[in-house]
């Protein structure tokens, strides 16, 4: 049976793929819910990135619905330095030919989990945790309908939005909180763990040779000018790692750790990871820190040529 699952994304490149990831594995992930929060672009267009990105995947059938605008307490701040100006600078797709569902995902979360039964959704979230934090503040009863909530934010180190934080736990750190407080079941990928996820030229050989729309797109979204690299020599895949956790957890190692959020000044957003317990806090989410980039990428791809 397919896993279900609600995937809450601010699309930029990394995010569409791994909603491209998710897309191409119907048999695998029974997708209940694309919603869009403010991140790397604004609303706007975060919601149109995924509209265009399920046009391009032919997935109809999976709801798309717009979020939060703005963090819980701080402005936005988005990335367009890096994404571009649309949010998906290499990926050559046209405007989206579909629209988002009505109304407001917030209550489009709560609707899914209020219809499920306990312990079985999933929730993947790929950008700031706006919507997820919301969602669990307005009906906290629902927690419980959770499975585990798969983040890929903060960082084991230094940040790439500030030498403290990791773009979208500095984005909305209240909401990070809020997550990592709810006694939900955590599983978290930090950059300390996404900047293992790097495709080797090989791999990008094989993503040009697909002879798709979806291997041109991805394929000149990993080869776009990036600035300064970001500490890496290549576009990390960070949010694919979140659907291929729920895939092939084997290609992954880490380790139960209490994980706390700095909340305001030059640490705003900071992930704190006790890594070896010092604190003797409870854990709050398990900490990825090791992908087998390899094989990763080649079920990743395996899995984009079934798409058009």
């Amino acid at each position: 049976m397919a896993r279900p699952i609600i995937i809450d994304t601010d699309p930029g490149q990394d995010d569409a793929v791994a909603l491209l990831l998710a897309f191409a594995q119907r048999d695998e992930l029974d997708i209940r819910l694309v919603s869009t929060v403010a991140g790397n672009v604004g609303i706007d267009l975060t919601t149109a990135n995924a509209l265009r990105v399920r046009d391009l995947a032919a997935r109809p059938d999976v709801p798309v619905q717009a979020g939060m605008a703005r963090p819980m307490l701080e402005p936005l701040e988005t990335a367009e330095f890096v994404s571009g100006p649309d949010g998906l600078s290499g990926a050559g797709l046209p405007a989206a030919a579909s629209s988002a569902a009505p109304g407001h995902a917030v209550q489009g979360i709560v609707e899914v989990l209020r219809a499920a039964t306990d312990g079985s959704i999933t929730t993947c979230a790929l950008g700031p945790l706006t919507n997820v934090a919301m969602a669990l503040r307005l009906a906290p009863e629902l927690a419980p309908k959770l499975r585990e909530i798969v983040v890929m934010g903060g960082a084991m180190g230094l940040g790439n939005m500030t030498p403290a934080a990791e773009f979208n736990f500095y984005v909305d750190p209240h909401a990070a909180a809020v997550v990592l407080g709810a006694g939900v079941p955590v599983t978290l990928f930090g950059l300390h763990a996404t900047h293992q996820a790097i495709a080797s030229s090989a791999a990008m050989a094989r993503l040009d040779g697909l002879g798709t729309r979806t291997g041109r797109a991805v394929h000149g979204m990993l080869t776009r000018p990036r600035p300064g690299g970001l500490g890496t020599a290549a576009h990390p895949m960070h949010d694919p790692c979140v659907i291929a956790w729920l895939l092939w957890p084997e290609l992954f190692k880490g380790r139960d750790c209490h994980v706390e959020i700095e909340l305001a000044g030059n640490v705003r957003g900071r992930s704190t990871i006790d890594w070896n317990g010092r604190t003797k806090r409870p854990a709050n989410a398990f900490v990825v820190n090791e992908v087998d980039a390899d094989r990763l990428f080649e079920r990743m791809i395996d899995a984009l040529a079934r798409l058009p």
